[in-house]
């Protein structure tokens, strides 16, 4: 019976960990981010683009963090990328990111 309830501790932890910490900063940092939803984000060369940002788990790129290491498909290259506040994006970079979408894996 102890073990049970150490795994449901444990499996609580992972869920905290992986899930609600990550949607929790990106939403701290003012970016509109469910569970699944689409994010605009710029890689480090300063391409804006849309992507799937799942918080918690990725299977197209690395995670490091809120920002994330996967393939630009503005520029055509692997870089690190970041979710952007809508907010804080000029017309123009919405209408960039919205140009573009990467593939609909997330």
């Amino acid at each position: 019976m102890r073990l049970n309830l150490t795994l449901i501790i444990l499996f609580a932890a992972v869920v905290v960990l992986c899930i609600w910490l990550p949607t929790r900063v990106l939403r701290r940092r003012h970016v509109k981010a469910a569970a699944l939803s689409d994010v605009v984000v710029r890689c480090a060369q300063g391409h804006f683009f849309t992507t799937i940002w799942i918080a918690g788990a990725s299977f197209k790129s690395v995670r490091l963090g809120w920002r994330r290491y996967q393939y630009c498909p503005v520029g055509k290259h692997w870089s690190v990328v970041t979710p952007m506040p809508i907010d804080q994006l000029s017309d123009a970079e919405r209408i960039e990111a919205a140009r573009v979408h990467d593939i609909r894996i997330p």
